[in-house]
């Protein structure tokens, strides 16, 4: 009869010393690979629902890509926010391509309070195209990625900066292929930098329509024209300027009383009642001068009021005229 080698690191769930695995953190490279996973079970039949599901499985809500290479006419940048990465990655498969992954190679991550970056200086995007030929395009470059710190775990930037990418035509075709027209193609690029024509101009079009998202979703919402979309946005662009802001409330201070001794309190107050009596002496005639002492023809003035007239704007108060006689001035 035999038996199974003893283990000695299992224990049986029935046993006295059975120990259940604690849950641990998924690695950002094995999310990558989860991604590379779901991009291989795409279907010529996924549509927009697959593509908002499969955004919303791998990137936040607030999520940002962004694409930095340079082309002929200059460097190029490009950012997209989370409403247009789904549309992104099928541009990509429209563009002719039939499989789509990513390789990470010596990666090194760093890990914050609520989030974890992982920055790979040497990552390869592989794509392989279906027509207009067999071709597989080696896109390589430095990926910089920031996941949140949670049990998700979701991308929230994407940052791909493209140095090289190479095209690789299998050999069998550029041997048999006798036809100088064929030739001709074979010797052209398919890509620029990596990316196919449908997919650099859709990040031309992201640049006009990220900024337009909210006329568009304000036209969706109260079906409005655009003109009146464009001066809705504009006038609550121009209130969020010119709106002062909010100054914080000031807590009122309050005054600590001193206390005096008893001993000194009675010779004080008896210096200060003196000098208290010589101070009004001496204030009482500046304050019995009236403006009807100083200048003749003047009457006392009584106490004036200002009322509101009746227009509610207009006010009206009570003058005196040199002669003493008192007069409604509107």
């Amino acid at each position: 009869m035999s038996s199974t080698p003893h283990d000695p690191f299992y224990s049986s769930p029935f046993g006295p010393f059975y120990r259940r695995h604690t849950p641990y953190m998924v690695q950002p490279e094995y999310r990558v690979y989860e991604m590379n996973k779901r991009l291989q079970s795409r279907t010529e039949d996924s549509d927009n629902l697959w593509w908002d599901a499969f955004a919303t499985e791998f990137f936040e809500d607030d999520a940002t890509l962004t694409l930095s290479f340079c082309l002929e006419d200059g460097p190029k940048r490009y950012t997209i926010g989370r409403t247009l990465i789904p549309r992104y990655f099928s541009t990509v498969f429209e563009g002719g391509v039939t499989d789509l992954y990513y390789i990470l190679k010596h990666s090194k991550e760093s890990y914050h309070n609520s989030s974890i970056t992982v920055d790979c200086d040497q990552c390869a995007m592989v794509t392989q195209h279906g027509k207009p030929m067999f071709t597989k395009v080696c896109t390589e470059g430095r990926l910089i990625l920031e996941f949140t710190f949670d049990d998700l775990m979701r991308i929230k930037t994407w940052h791909f900066t493209i140095r090289q990418y190479r095209e690789l035509v299998p050999s069998i075709l550029a041997m048999h292929a006798q036809d100088p027209q064929v030739l001709d193609q074979l010797s052209k690029n398919i890509t620029r930098m990596g990316l196919t024509n449908f997919t650099l101009n859709y990040l031309r079009l992201c640049v006009i329509l990220e900024p337009m998202q909210e006329l568009m979703s304000r036209h969706k919402t109260y079906n409005l024209s655009p003109r009146d979309c464009l001066k809705t946005c504009l006038f609550q662009k121009w209130q969020r300027m010119v709106a002062p802001p909010a100054e914080p409330t000031r807590q009122p201070t309050t005054k600590r009383r001193k206390r005096k001794n008893s001993t000194s309190s009675t010779s004080n107050s008896s210096a200060g009642n003196n000098a208290n009596s010589t101070g009004s002496k001496k204030k009482t005639p500046a304050a019995n001068l009236s403006l009807s002492s100083q200048v003749p023809g003047l009457g006392a003035i009584p106490n004036c009021s200002l009322n509101p007239g009746r227009d509610g704007d207009l006010y009206h108060s009570t003058a005196v005229t040199p002669s003493g006689q008192f007069k409604e001035k509107h």
